[in-house]
């Protein structure tokens, strides 16, 4: 007789053979630069907490208060019950904070681009353009749409320039959506050549600005705010579960934009608001971004000496325009194993493996936060290059 779940164990056996199934580790303090695994302290290198917001007690106060007067969970969607004043009030500092006419808070990043991309091309006659190294919410929010998906190349303007003079006469709606920075290799989106391009072929521009926003632009306004853009993109969609340290999505755009995503969006339609405590540490993260641009700066510096501490070691760290401290390793096995040796050596560094990157290219990505002190990075940078040379990877 058929077992109809045995599929499951044999690919998870096929998962572990291959050396793509991941340990996931628990941790059992707060998110920050050290961090406490099994009883013991590790340095962490992989975490998203680009500012060192997830335990600020600024942000934790204002969960207290917050909680206090409003309570837990918004109880309902955004379109029946579930908007809440403090909703407003985040939306409200986020557009201010970006520069933009209006925002829209969603449940995650994740649920920002299936909010944004199927609800602005949706059609069977519509066309999205999509950078090919796209995150997987990217990608999924493109499969849930009935348009036509057309890949460019990564980076590559001559390619979307191509696709897009190919395409010029269909008559449906066209989107072109990016991200602002690419995760696992650290680059920067060519977003003025985008939007010259798109403004010529009548394109709509969305930028998903997940790793940017925090990092990138005036005290970390994101990459619009960078290229100085602003009236040029359309969309910018991102998330407050990065440098905000906490969770939650946003999109920013005009004001018509906004409502018209208010009212046609599924995600915002059929999902449960953003809880209160999540609200009341993003307007508390803004509010700190606004005041000051320390963080932001530390941060900076801090990627600035990791990558060329490890470059002078020898090791292959890409073509990383920002933070993000990519080490190229190569086969997935292999960089298991780097991973497994720092864990032991006190430093936590996740591998990263297909299919989150191309095969022969796995890597430790280590990202920096500004609650990295330079003591924590030499420390790190010693780690690295004893495991290297363990393993021949550099000498």
């Amino acid at each position: 007789m058929a077992v109809p779940m045995k599929f499951l164990s044999e690919e998870l056996d096929a998962m572990k053979q291959a050396g793509l199934y991941g340990t996931i580790r628990t941790l059992e303090s707060p998110q920050g630069a050290w961090v406490h695994i099994d009883g013991k302290k590790y340095l962490n290198l992989c975490s998203n907490n680009y500012l060192g917001l997830c335990n600020d007690p600024r942000l934790v106060a204002k969960v207290k208060e917050y909680t206090d007067k409003y309570g837990v969970g918004p109880g309902a969607v955004r379109t029946i019950a579930g908007t809440m004043s403090p909703h407003i009030e985040l939306e409200k500092k986020l557009a201010a904070f970006k520069g933009a006419e209006a925002a829209i808070v969603i449940q995650s990043g994740f649920c920002a681009n299936l909010t944004v991309i199927p609800t602005l091309a949706g059609g069977a006659d519509d066309l999205i353009f999509s950078d090919s190294l796209n995150h997987a919410s990217i990608i999924d929010a493109c499969r849930l749409s009935k348009a036509k998906v057309i890949r460019y190349e990564h980076s590559d303007m001559a390619d979307l320039a191509k696709k897009l003079e190919e395409n010029s006469a269909v008559k449906g709606r066209k989107l072109l959506i990016t991200d602002g920075v690419f995760s696992m290799d650290g680059d920067i989106a060519k977003l003025p050549e985008i939007v010259d391009l798109c403004e010529k072929n009548g394109v709509i521009v969305a930028v998903d600005d997940a790793h940017g926003e925090g990092v990138l632009g005036r005290g970390g306004r994101g990459i619009v705010d960078h290229f100085n853009l602003h009236g040029r993109v359309d969309v910018e969609i991102g998330t407050m579960s990065k440098a905000f340290g906490v969770m939650g999505g946003m999109a920013a755009g005009s004001t018509v934009l906004v409502d018209y995503l208010r009212q046609k969006a599924r995600p915002n339609l059929f999902s449960s608001a953003l809880t209160i405590p999540d609200v009341a540490a993003n307007l508390a993260s803004v509010e700190i971004l606004q005041e000051s641009e320390t963080l932001v700066k530390k941060l900076w510096s801090n990627g600035d000496f990791l990558k060329k501490e490890l470059k002078a070691m020898g090791f292959d760290t890409a073509h990383s325009e920002t933070p993000i401290t990519p080490v190229i390793i190569g086969e997935a096995s292999d960089a298991k194993v780097f991973s497994a040796k720092l864990f032991e050596r006190g430093v936590f560094a996740t591998a990263i493996v297909f299919p989150t990157v191309p095969r022969g290219t796995a890597r430790i990505r280590a990202m920096v936060s500004a609650a990295h002190s330079e003591d924590d990075l030499r420390f790190a940078v010693e780690q690295f290059a004893s495991v290297g040379r363990e393993m021949g990877i550099i000498s």
